[in-house]
């Protein structure tokens, strides 16, 4: 696996997650390489330098080069760099209480949002090590949509099949891009007092998702949400309020990008992390959620023009009645924290 951004790793692993799984899909890549930088910390040999092939951020660079032999344990190195934690759990005689312990933590960090994050049976006395990576954004519009103007609407799964959707409406002006060559328009929506933007990428075509899919590059990506490159216009906004709420055992899809041996029990060497042989990442879950609604995620009083207020004659036309992708970028550093495709209420 090549030296990567972290837009590339996340559109990457965006699709092969895609591949996969039908369906709606949300994770956060800079949460993810966060959690890759953890094993970084304490893994040795081959693993490290596979590991450090995937983008990490200046502080996880130098933290991964912290040597072996300093005496500040493992553990503490975690709580420093990610404010997190490791718990120790008796898998061997107690799977299923250690299961629930985990899920209970889950939940109470993502206001009982994410639950059962291990189903029944999915731990063993065979598990030595899990990796539990959790995200929970909230995030204000800047512009709120009214909720006067949020009206029952249909979303179209393909040509043939649609199930009604609570659609909320704004017209204002927004960053808007219109890809001729791709059949596709991209519109980026900001939040408030931050540098943070959603987003949305649709395609004219109802079915035609998956075929920008396999064509988009995640050069292409930073390209056309680059502010040089969008320009603000009028734009009669619909989007859905929806939310998006799931979980991924990461071992495959990580593997599949080429970071299989830093999950296979031989061949990874965690011994920073533990003196005992065999130690590895067993299971690499990732859970997230997603809400969007009229205020962003948090009630507030909002001041947008509102939908029938304008005072240019003409404006583009935004409907996400269909599949879309969305992403949420900090805008100064090209960060995603967040990728996901809403195609299925």
């Amino acid at each position: 696996m090549e030296s990567l951004d972290a837009v590339t790793f996340g559109f990457n692993l965006f699709k092969e997650l895609n591949r996969k799984k039908n369906g709606n899909i949300f994770f956060s890549p800079a949460s993810i390489l966060a959690a890759v930088g953890m094993l970084l910390l304490r893994t040795r040999g081959a693993t490290a330098t596979r590991l450090q092939k995937v983008p990490l951020s200046e502080k996880d660079t130098d933290s991964s080069r912290i040597k072996a032999e300093e005496k500040e344990k493992y553990l503490d190195y975690v709580e420093k760099y990610y404010h997190a934690s490791l718990e120790p759990v008796d898998f061997v005689n107690a799977a299923d209480e250690s299961r629930k312990k985990i899920n209970s933590w889950v939940e109470s960090q993502t206001h009982e949002n994410i639950k059962d994050l291990f189903p029944d049976a999915t731990l063993s006395s065979t598990t030595k090590l899990v990796l539990v990576n959790i995200v929970h954004f909230k995030g204000q519009w800047d512009r709120e949509f009214k909720k006067e103007h949020t009206k029952e609407e249909e979303f179209w799964l393909d040509k043939n099949t649609s199930k009604p959707v609570q659609m909320m409406t704004q017209r204002d002006s927004f960053s808007f891009t219109l890809l001729k060559d791709l059949q596709a328009q991209i519109l980026g929506i900001p939040y408030k007092n931050s540098d943070l933007s959603m987003f949305v990428l649709l395609p004219n075509d109802i079915d035609g998702l998956e075929k920008i899919i396999n064509e988009v590059s995640p050069e292409k990506l930073v390209e056309w949400t680059n502010p040089g490159q969008m320009k603000e216009k009028t734009v009669d906004l619909h989007l859905p309020r929806f939310e998006v709420e799931d979980s991924y055992d990461l071992e495959a899809a990580l593997g599949a990008m080429g970071l299989g041996d830093a999950f296979s029990e031989l061949e990874a060497d965690y011994s920073g992390m533990s003196p005992r042989s065999g130690l590895h990442a067993q299971k690499f879950l990732h859970g997230s959620f997603v809400v969007v609604t009229e205020e962003g995620t948090e009630a507030a009083a909002g001041t947008g023009m509102g939908f029938a207020v304008t005072s240019v004659p003409s404006y583009e036309t935004f409907h996400c009645n269909h599949p879309f992708l969305f992403f949420i970028r900090h805008n100064e550093s090209n960060s995603v924290l967040f990728f996901g495709k809403f195609s299925s209420p």
